[in-house]
């Protein structure tokens, strides 16, 4: 299928690897051609009022109305964790762990690479240096079984392919993706501890959407019992904006300055005295919250911490309505581009998981497990599907539906001039020029694009590759 509009004849190319009909609404609402032509300096289709939330949300019929309720997000999150193999209940597993199911998680991930990697200067990973990051994992050493043992994550932290820091690329001069960087963890995850690297520097952890190398430093071990305790604690505060910081603090380093991302839940110490000060700071202008500290010999505590009046949290996961949805996108907009959570940012799975997780509602991690995952509301197409049935999918397509091509995840957004628009996050773009010929760019970050013109190379269009839609509906 290769769609024209005259309206607009420039089409991207998004290479970003990382995720009913609709109700009555103005979809369809007649829109001049100056106000798409292109005013934001390159994008193509683009006009610098599609920058904002309330644009897309005046064109939505009871943008307000529930799409799913609390009770309905529970029963989904349950299916997800009873139907889908790409996540795993830690909490349920045995006492005891043995070497088979160990290096079964590990061999799954850190496979030796088959193509030449290079370093960000350009250079040629030696296959010596790929030889030590093999002999590194220690396999030899995993024990017949092994106690189930617990942590939870203290900061941000990176998940890693091999237990190093060393940055890989796939061809000498392109630094943005690196081939070693898997995911990212936040403060208050629970993982399982399955192994530990050769320098004792690493620990391989499952949580219950990834399992991957981390740093040590980054995790505090625990009972299970504390692990999963602190999980549902309440009353608690949702991060509902892109991130919050805690208020710095050199009495208590561990949670000062914390970065804290969208969607993460805290306990809140609602009983914490009102004369009392929190690490050296009276508390009245802030939620006094409770954070999870790696200690000295590297065992879990607990530690009271500060979180601005300011910072943008709600007492609750946020109504999950298509009004919503639209503002909690566009919070991350502009954000560099992240591939596994790299740059201190996020991908495109990414992006929409901690979006969705602002609600409550789970997602896999990555954009193969989400495009297929048996608990959502999945409309599938292949090869063999005919244009029409893909262009009346396009017209169907509703705000926070979630489209798949290989590699890659959109969130629509909305219909305009009959066009839908998605946002999404993109290392990738590029457009025909007026001449017809592809021209190169890169959007590189969370952006907001016209759907059914972007062309996946020169000859398909993305809704020649759409390979799945998932609906987070009843």
């Amino acid at each position: 299928m290769n769609i024209r509009y005259s309206l607009l004849t420039s089409a991207l190319l998004l290479l970003a690897a990382c995720a009913s009909a609709p109700t009555a609404t103005p979809t369809n609402t007649t829109t001049t051609t100056s106000s798409i032509a292109t005013d934001t300096r390159g994008v193509p289709g683009i006009t610098s009022g599609q920058l904002e939330p309330d644009y897309w949300i005046r064109r939505q019929a009871q943008s307000e109305a529930v799409v799913l309720d609390k009770a309905a997000i529970t029963a989904q999150n349950m299916r997800l964790q009873q139907t889908d193999d790409s996540v795993h209940d830690i909490e349920a597993l045995p006492g005891t762990l043995d070497r088979d199911q160990v290096k079964q998680w590990i061999s799954d991930l850190s496979q030796r690479p088959d193509n030449l990697r290079y370093d960000d200067k350009g250079r040629q990973i030696p296959a010596k240096t790929m030889d030590a990051l093999v002999n590194d994992l220690r396999l030899d050493a995993i024990p017949a079984t092994q106690p189930t043992r617990y942590g939870m994550v203290t900061q941000r932290a990176d998940l890693r392919t091999f237990p190093t820091n060393l940055r890989v690329f796939s061809r000498a001069g392109d630094t943005d993706i690196d081939r070693f960087q898997e995911s990212a963890l936040f403060p208050g995850t629970p993982v399982v501890i399955a192994h530990e690297s050769r320098d004792r520097k690493w620990w391989f952890v499952v949580s219950r959407l990834y399992a991957a190398w981390i740093e040590k430093r980054h995790v505090a071990e625990g009972s299970k019992q504390a692990v999963f305790d602190y999980t549902r604690k309440t009353p608690y505060v949702v991060v509902t904006g892109a991130s919050a910081r805690t208020v710095y603090t050199p009495e208590q380093p561990e949670v000062s300055d914390l970065q804290l991302e969208m969607g993460v839940r805290v306990p809140l110490l609602t009983a914490w005295p009102a004369d009392q000060p929190v690490n050296g700071q009276h508390p009245y202008t802030s939620h006094v919250i409770e954070l999870p500290v790696r200690d000295k010999d590297g065992s879990l505590r607990f530690s009271p911490a500060l979180l601005p009046r300011t910072a943008d949290v709600s007492a609750d996961y946020l109504p999950l309505n298509r009004a919503n949805l639209l503002r909690q996108g566009f919070k991350f907009l502009g954000e560099r581009y992240g591939w596994g959570h790299d740059y201190n940012a996020r991908d495109c799975s990414g992006f929409v998981s901690e979006v969705y997780r602002s609600f409550g509602v789970q997602l896999p991690r990555n954009t193969s497990d989400q495009s297929v995952s048996p608990a959502l509301n999945r409309i599938a197409f292949d090869a063999s599907d005919s244009a029409e049935r893909r262009q009346a999918a396009m017209r169907e397509l509703q705000v926070g539906d979630l489209i798949y091509i290989p590699g890659h995840v959109m969130m629509v957004v909305g219909h305009d001039n009959g066009m839908p628009y998605v946002i999404h996050d993109t290392n990738g773009g590029a457009w025909r020029g007026s001449d017809g010929k592809l021209v190169s760019g890169k959007l590189n970050g969370v952006s907001v694009t016209p759907l059914t013109p972007l062309m996946f190379n020169d000859h398909q269009t993305y809704v020649d590759r759409i390979t799945n839609i998932q609906r987070i509906r009843p």
